[in-house]
């Protein structure tokens, strides 16, 4: 059972919002709504707000190096953000949570360009902040990493 924010969000109804419409399809659009959003609460803004915008909007980039700067901020806003925050957000959700995908996109973003030593750094981050540890990475479908629940080979 999910249980409503705490406080209502226009932002994050707004970067949900454009993430549904990413999903619908739209993604020409919905780039164009969360760098919209983006340009409202810049660089300095609510890091809850610009590292969620920002993992987003990563995937909505087929070019791996534009998915990676994306990234990259959606990793650094989440390093501002305080628990209480994200409590604030959502008392269901943690920050420690956000951290082995965001890691996971970025080794993502290195293997598609195909800087493969440069992948094993998130890699290894994702297997220090994960609850679970992870024994491998498959690749699935449309390069996808996915976890495998064991003991981290690293």
């Amino acid at each position: 059972m999910t249980t409503a924010p705490a406080t209502p969000d226009s932002t994050m109804e707004g970067i949900g919002q454009a993430v549904a419409e990413g999903r619908a399809g739209d993604i020409a659009s919905a780039r164009q709504k969360l760098l919209s959003l983006w340009s409202t609460i810049g660089a300095t803004g609510d890091p809850l707000h610009r590292c969620s915008l920002a993992h987003y909007l990563a995937d909505l980039y087929e070019d791996p190096a534009q998915a990676l700067a994306w990234d990259i901020r959606a990793l650094d806003a989440a390093d501002a953000v305080t628990e209480q925050r994200v409590q604030e957000h959502h008392a269901s959700l943690h920050i420690a949570g956000f951290y082995p995908s965001l890691h996971l996109n970025l080794a993502d973003n290195y293997r598609r360009l195909g800087s493969f030593e440069a992948a094993t750094e998130p890699i290894n981050e994702t297997c220090t902040t994960c609850s679970t540890q992870v024994t491998g990475l498959v690749c699935g479908a449309g390069g996808v990493l996915a976890l495998v629940v064991g003991g981290c080979p690293w």
